[in-house]
């Protein structure tokens, strides 16, 4: 799947628009290299987005095309998330 329509997805950025800026801006990495919007995403990576001067660290779980909102947590697994970036994302 796309990286930027997993972030969607998964709802670590609620937009698809938004997640694709943030990947086509250097912000997003994926297994440590920097990422477009249009880069594989599969189970076992390791997702790194920035957002402002903090980091969140992201491992893909699984990979799903539709998932409803309350599933959503899911599909991946928060291996560093500092507390004011996760109310960012709320």
């Amino acid at each position: 799947m796309r990286l930027d329509k997993y972030l969607k997805v998964s709802r670590i950025i609620k937009r698809r628009t938004v997640a694709n800026e943030a990947c086509a801006g250097g912000r997003v990495t994926v297994n440590g290299k920097v990422a477009k919007p249009g880069a594989e995403v599969k189970p076992g990576d390791m997702l790194a987005i920035r957002f402002g001067e903090r980091v969140g660290t992201y491992e893909v779980l699984s990979v799903a095309e539709t998932v409803r909102k309350e599933q959503a947590d899911s599909l991946y697994r928060v291996v560093a998330e500092d507390a004011e970036t996760a109310r960012e994302r709320s």
